[in-house]
């Protein structure tokens, strides 16, 4: 039932980068001259923020998953980048999708199937992210994935929502047998850190009986670069162009004798943008190694 190379992030709890890495990774993954398709399943549409288009209501979305009607594709929105923007009348979804079942409907991965399928063909690389929590989306963007990715922080509130993820996994393999984990992105550490790792790893082997792949690049803490990226509607990788411009406007503003206004917090968000590129490298290498085993198993 997976579609080729659709990926979903998700996790059982929130504020773990989850949208930072999808937005980073789709941007990054179109710059570098593939097409993607980001699809917002959350009711908060932060993917708007990182982006930097305007917010959706996500009422376009629901309509589409209740109805006949396609996905409503936002083009363009970088070259080579598209996304179907979410919003907060997905918090309906589960309500709907309850009251489809008990009237002998279809569920939600089967509508997502379908409706991802009709255009799947156009892109090389299709992103899903998921809420916090919601069982119903959560379940079916698995179920349509050929793979998850399942960041984390170093708080034990964040590795119980890596577990609970695990779980949710292994349900929606016997239904998506081809589903694989594609790695544990770890946000927010040092990069010498190993005991988050090595909790992670532990937590998800009691689940899933084996250790767990964890990407090598580790995503550092740097809130200014965040809080700029979301203000200006930037991906990390761009901020280092907004900073050439801003250096350009303080000169400007010293040289009239005004006070410069409105610039970035972060001198500097280069090391960052290294390791969004470093974990989109790794992801694509690793979902072209999923395909390879899930041909081989077929």
């Amino acid at each position: 039932m997976s579609i080729h190379r659709t990926v979903t992030v998700a996790q059982g709890k929130g504020g773990v980068g989850k949208t930072s890495l999808v937005s980073n990774i789709g941007g990054l993954t179109a710059a570098a001259g593939n097409r993607v398709l980001i699809l917002d399943l959350d009711q908060q549409g932060n993917v708007a923020r990182d982006l930097g288009y305007t917010p959706d209501t996500g009422d376009d979305l629901l309509t589409a998953l209740i109805t006949a009607a396609p996905l409503p594709v936002l083009r363009n929105v970088r070259d080579r980048l598209d996304v179907v923007p979410g919003g907060p009348a997905l918090g309906d979804v589960a309500a709907v999708m309850a009251s489809r079942a008990q009237r002998g409907g279809e569920d939600l991965a089967d509508v997502l199937e379908a409706k991802l399928g009709a255009i799947a063909d156009d892109y090389d690389l299709i992103l899903i992210d998921t809420p916090p929590g919601d069982r119903i989306i959560v379940t079916a963007a698995l179920t349509v994935s050929r793979a998850v990715i399942i960041p984390t922080r170093p708080d034990e509130a964040s590795i119980d929502g890596v577990t609970r993820i695990a779980e949710r996994f292994l349900d929606v393999r016997e239904r998506n047998p081809r589903l694989r984990l594609a790695g544990v992105a770890l946000f927010a550490i040092a990069s010498r850190t190993t005991r988050l790792e090595r909790d992670v790893r532990a937590s998800l082997a009691q689940v899933l009986g084996d250790a767990a792949p964890v990407f090598t690049t580790r995503i550092r803490h740097l809130d200014s670069a965040a809080a700029d990226a979301r203000r200006r509607g930037l991906l990390v990788h761009e901020l280092e162009e907004a900073a050439i411009d801003d250096r350009a406007a303080r000169i400007n503003a010293l040289r009239s004798g005004t006070t410069p206004t409105g610039g970035l917090y972060a001198r500097d968000a280069s090391g960052l943008a290294t390791d969004y590129e470093n974990i989109a490298r790794e992801l694509l290498t690793r979902v072209a190694e999923i395909e390879q085993e899930v041909s081989v198993a077929s």
